[in-house]
């Protein structure tokens, strides 16, 4: 837990990605100092997956990792003992997956999702991965790498590679990584269906704000998710952000004006992506133009249908 809980309001709830933890994942943009403004609204609890904590001691031979699914229904656990009762969720890879599975099941307790490289499909990631370098014949470190970066970052960015593949291999315990690995693998669809008048369908209920880089491995994965399984009839505020890797301040902002379209910080101030749209008049549609919520107070909001329900903003 960072900071102290705020009456009713939610909390910040994340989940790391495969070959990582809340350290490595997250201490970047939590560290960044346009969201020192909203570390001042918001508390925030991270999560690691059993094992992928710095120092962990290696699973007994045998032990059974537990399946996506059961990392799920762990949350509301955490909740309890923490005395939450909603969070915003934010997770990447692995853990967008398990926080959608979180919301789809526990409605009530999810106000809100920022939902980075989101693969919501069975597909094993090990596969897909294998498929696009046509080759079965990498070491683990390298298919962690291709699942966390896309090729242009891959072959342009090797310092930065070069840390990330240093962590996985000396920082992080192999063994529960392969198990956490092979969890994921075997993952069940998310089954989320597409919102139909006069019908209640499996779907998110929250506001969600979808981030995939522009050259992530992840791009075809959002895409679809977003063609089949939204729609223009759809509650929840949908807004799709492409945005360059390692550029926190981007992913700030967008959260920043996520986090005023659900009602929270309305005198939140203006950042250097408002500021860059308004000095050059652009045209493509802006966070600011897409709130779907008003309020005076954190306990009197309402929902205004007006809004679209779908945005694209490229960064």
């Amino acid at each position: 837990m960072r900071g102290v809980p705020k009456g009713d309001r939610p909390v910040i709830l994340t989940f790391h990605d495969i070959g990582l933890n809340h350290k490595t994942c997250w201490d970047t943009l939590f560290s960044h100092e346009d969201m020192s403004e909203i570390m001042q609204h918001f508390a925030v609890c991270h999560i690691d997956a059993p094992g992928q904590h710095e120092g962990a001691s290696t699973f007994s031979t045998g032990y059974e990792y537990p399946s996506m699914d059961q990392l799920s229904e762990t949350l509301p656990l955490v909740l309890k003992h923490f005395g939450l009762k909603s969070v915003i969720g934010m997770g990447i890879g692995v853990g967008a997956y398990i926080l959608t599975r979180f919301a789809l099941d526990y409605p009530t307790m999810v106000e809100g999702l920022l939902l980075i490289n989101i693969n919501p499909c069975a597909e094993g990631w090990m596969d897909w991965a294998a498929h696009k370098l046509s080759s079965l014949t990498h070491a683990e470190p390298d298919m962690i790498i291709s699942h966390l970066f896309g090729k242009e970052e891959i072959h342009h960015n090797q310092n930065l590679i070069g840390r990330y593949r240093h962590h996985i291999v000396n920082d992080m315990n192999q063994f529960n990584l392969h198990l956490f690995i092979k969890a994921y693998e075997s993952r069940r669809d998310l089954e989320i269906e597409r919102p139909v008048p006069g019908c209640n369908p499996r779907t998110l209920k929250c506001p969600s704000l979808l981030v995939v880089g522009d050259s992530s491995p992840a791009v075809d994965a959002v895409t679809l998710f977003i063609k089949n399984k939204s729609s223009e009839s759809q509650k929840p505020l949908w807004l799709i952000v492409c945005i360059f890797s390692q550029q926190p301040a981007k992913l700030t902002e967008a959260f920043k004006y996520f986090i005023q379209g659900m009602g929270y910080m309305p005198a939140c101030s203006m950042t250097r992506l408002a500021r860059s749209r308004t000095a050059s008049g652009s045209s493509v549609t802006s966070f600011e133009g897409s709130r779907s919520r008003s309020h005076t107070s954190d306990g009197n909001r309402s929902l205004d249908q007006a809004v679209p329900k779908s945005t694209e903003v490229s960064c």
